[in-house]
């Protein structure tokens, strides 16, 4: 791997990603074509994520036959129950599965490191930002996504203030085990320590939910709809009002999942597709026509429906985007297994798309001079938290209340931490602990710790304002359209104030 140099003429970079050849281009030029090829990366971990949740969504609605007698008619009771609990599907499913990018980003960035005593800075660099990024352009988004200023408010306070909890305690954890406990050294036992706290976080979310007494907050639980995705926000006219929804693209798809698909189900020019019509595309995909679908770059709806400009950008996307989808077409349907196939698949692609991401951040900062852990913390976390953006966007359009929406940012910075920098962090002091009998090095602790900081005044800013806007307009997400964009502003102003300031810091302006 080549040296870094922080001058700002960054010096011939050596390596190369693909083919020797690259070495003869420009930095400049290098720079340009990695650059590209990242946001490519981006956009399919984005193409993925969709997949991936419709496979989750799946999951979701398994149910298991019960069968029980009434005590007083001796009748046979048969009752379907949901096999997944809410609150453990939003935990592991949901935020474990789109933290997955980072989670293995990082864990590659410490195979490759095994052998060191210090360890990457890549890894953790993306995890903080990743949080960052996670909660203010995240809440940014959500909160504007409920449609004609339907407000949607979380109706289990209890888990979420737990959720909360342990959020805010794995950033305080990791300031301790890097300035407090032993500085700018991670042991065995301290990694350890790290990854086990994700299981205290399920048993105590589940505890929460159950409303375990002595380990449980009492509050009450407001209304929850019994599929965790309903078809439809039946609260909503979809029909009308459009001209109150900012953020409606004309051509957009209903069948918000699968964001990647020519097929238009529904909302296409702002009108209903018939449902025999979405039965039966919905029917050919899945079983038979998946490849065709992924090279085809215009639907006969859209041919139909569309204006020649909105068709020619629909086309130029679906050309620039039609390898990922051949690529991805050949992810399992979702029927399968209730679903297991397509997730487990969706994760494997987004490990490899990880590891390319990685690839290409060293020869980035190579061709540039530029820090890798400035990268990580901007650009790859930004990027890698793409599939957090989506998932979190589909669940508060699709769902009646915030509870997903906001559950998959809140765990999803715990399960960055625990897991994200607990699982890399443990397999490297496994192999210095057990080969040379040393603890690893932080080189960058000071800087990951000053970043904490930020993070922490930042995020304070943030929940203020999401408890002000419950108390104030009864709900987290929606209320009147300028109040919500007024909180999305003010949410990415935190954002850019925390980018800024741990930039400078790395800089040594500050």
């Amino acid at each position: 791997m080549a040296n870094i140099n922080m001058a700002n003429t960054a010096p011939k970079c050596d390596t190369y990603l693909l083919v020797n050849g690259e070495t003869l281009l420009p930095n400049g030029v290098r720079a340009f074509i990695y650059s590209v090829a990242l946001a490519y990366c981006f956009i399919g971990l984005s193409a993925i994520t969709g997949r991936f949740f419709k496979s989750m969504e799946n999951i979701m609605k398994h149910s298991r036959e019960v069968v029980t007698v009434d005590p007083h008619t001796n009748s046979t009771i048969v009752k379907h129950e949901k096999v997944w609990n809410y609150t453990i599907a939003d935990i592991t499913l949901l935020a474990f599965g789109t933290s997955f990018p980072q989670i293995s980003l990082a864990t590659i960035d410490a195979i490759r490191n095994l052998g060191r005593l210090t360890a990457g800075g890549l890894g953790p660099g993306t995890l903080v930002g990743s949080a960052a990024f996670d909660l203010f352009p995240i809440h940014a988004v959500c909160v504007v996504m409920p449609r004609a200023g339907s407000k949607k408010k979380i109706s289990d306070l209890g888990v979420w203030l737990v959720e909360l909890f342990w959020s805010f305690w794995a950033y305080i954890w990791l300031y301790i085990i890097l300035e407090v406990w032993t500085p700018k050294v991670i042991t065995l036992w301290e990694a350890l320590l790290t990854v086990l706290q994700y299981g205290l976080l399920l048993l105590h979310a589940y505890a929460q939910d159950k409303r375990w007494p002595y380990v449980s907050i009492p509050l009450a639980r407001g209304d929850r709809p019994e599929d965790w995705v309903p078809a439809e926000d039946t609260s909503v006219d979809y029909d009308n009002n459009y001209d109150e929804i900012g953020e409606t693209v004309p051509g957009q798809t209903e069948d918000i999942v699968d964001i990647f698909s020519v097929h238009s189900y529904s909302n296409e020019g702002y009108h209903h597709v018939p449902g025999k019509d979405v039965e039966e595309s919905s029917t050919s995909l899945t079983v038979k026509n998946r490849q065709e679908d992924a090279v085809t770059l215009e639907s006969s709806e859209s041919r139909k429906t569309d204006s020649v400009c909105l068709r020619f950008v629909r086309i130029t996307w679906n050309l620039i985007i039609a390898p990922w989808k051949l690529l991805f077409s050949f992810v399992p349907p979702y029927e399968i297994a209730h679903g297991w196939f397509a997730f487990i698949c969706s994760l494997i692609f987004i490990s490899g798309i990880a590891y390319g991401v990685t690839k290409l951040t060293d020869q980035i900062s190579c061709v540039t001079g530029v820090s890798p852990y400035v990268i990580a913390f901007t650009a790859l976390a930004a990027g890698t938290s793409w599939p957090d953006l989506v998932a979190s966007k589909i669940a508060a359009e699709r769902q009646i209340t915030a509870d997903s929406a906001i559950a998959n940012i809140t765990c999803s910075n715990s399960v960055n931490i625990y897991l994200g920098i607990g699982v890399p962090w443990l397999v490297d002091t496994m192999y210095n602990f057990f080969v040379y009998q040393k603890p690893l090095y932080i080189d960058n602790a000071a800087d990951l710790s000053f970043s904490l900081l930020v993070f922490f005044a930042t995020s304070f800013g943030c929940i203020t304002v999401l408890v002000l806007r419950r108390v104030i307009l009864g709900a987290e997400l929606g209320g009147p359209r300028l109040w919500a964009w007024v909180t999305s502003v003010y949410f990415m102003i935190l954002w850019v104030v925390f980018v800024v300031l741990s930039s400078l810091r790395i800089s040594r302006v500050i």
